[in-house]
């Protein structure tokens, strides 16, 4: 059977696709400033033309390459509903299992790394902790203390991804995932059902 060569819709997903990956590895590595049109299409293997012909402009390449990933939206919500004395080992084995994965920990790493200085990606942050990380949460007897409790827990999950994959800092940096659950699921699982007092 003779083989197909993919047409241009494909070619166009393909070149498109790496040219994304590349673009967050640029916006984690040297943030939105210290990233260019022509330095993504050096490392994507592409003319820089064509990262302009398919994202337009530096702003849209940016909001591509921090859109979260689908299937990693669907594995915090389906966190969540783990029984309450498990949630806390849960959720720090979900935050470390999304940033070691090779499709959704870049992009989560370009987020954290612009949002600080690009309002659009700040606003894309804000949006995924209040809608995943907040918004599927069912802890507490009220709304006001499901939110207090959530974003307590947010803070703690953000703040750990910060130190180990973002800032690299030592010794969390390089400590195993289980010495991190067990340090760090207790801190939450008082966040999930504690008096907070």
């Amino acid at each position: 059977m003779p083989k197909t060569t993919p047409g241009p819709r494909d070619e166009r997903g393909v070149l498109a696709a790496r040219i994304l990956v590349a673009a967050r590895k640029a916006f984690a590595d040297a943030g939105y400033a210290g990233t260019t049109m022509r330095a993504v299409g050096r490392a994507a293997e592409v003319d820089p033309a064509l990262v302009y012909h398919y994202f337009g402009s530096k702003e849209a390449l940016l909001d591509a390459a921090t859109e979260p990933p689908q299937r990693w939206l669907e594995s915090v919500a389906a966190t969540w509903a783990t029984p309450v004395p498990q949630l806390g080992e849960a959720l720090v084995r979900r935050m470390l299992s999304a940033w070691g994965d090779d499709e959704i920990g870049p992009v989560l790493r370009a987020i954290l790394q612009t949002a600080a200085h690009e309002a659009a990606t700040r606003e894309k942050l804000r949006l995924v902790v209040e809608r995943s990380l907040i918004g599927v949460s069912q802890l507490g007897a009220d709304e006001a203390e499901r939110m207090v409790r959530s974003g307590l827990i947010s803070s703690q999950i953000m703040g750990l991804a910060m130190m180990r994959y973002v800032w690299l800092i030592e010794p969390i940096a390089s400590m195993s995932d289980d010495a991190l659950v067990a340090a760090v699921a207790p801190t939450l699982q008082r966040y999930i059902s504690d008096d907070l007092g």
